[in-house]
């Protein structure tokens, strides 16, 4: 069995046991973070360990990469396994997926120079697919 049909009935699966049960495809996550020395942050969540971290410019230890990092990852990531699962599904042969997630951030809140909250100003993402499949087949 290739990844695609692997991934094609997997979903097909999950979705009939959704439209059963509707109970099926609700859940909570839940996520567990500890800091330890200063900014490192250790992450459990679903059997995973991760790392977070500051860079020492900031302060912090650089034992691993930054929140923005895994905000842009989750995003990206995310986008691309949908666009595998739907290529499996609509049987469309593709070759290579590449994300790219750039980020705006203003520090200005977050250093206590304005009064505005934290974070990413402007979000935007770019997708590359390589397929052989017809164009009007791949933009579907």
């Amino acid at each position: 069995m290739t990844n695609q049909e692997k991934i094609k009935n997997a979903f097909e699966r999950n979705r009939e046991a959704v439209e059963l049960k509707p109970s099926v495809g609700q859940s909570t996550g839940k996520s567990t973070i500890r800091v330890r020395d200063g900014t490192t942050c250790e992450i459990e969540g679903s059997g995973w360990n991760l790392t977070a971290d500051m860079g020492t410019e900031s302060g912090g230890n650089n034992a691993g990469p930054g929140p923005g990092v895994f905000e842009r990852a989750a995003l990206g990531s995310c986008l691309a396994m949908g666009y595998v699962q739907k290529a499996a599904v609509m049987e469309v042969s593709v070759e290579k997926i590449e994300v790219e997630v750039e980020t705006d951030f203003d520090a200005r809140g977050m250093l206590g120079i304005e009064e505005r909250l934290p974070g990413f100003t402007a979000v935007r993402y770019e997708v590359y697919i390589e397929s052989t499949e017809p164009e009007a087949k791949v933009k579907k």
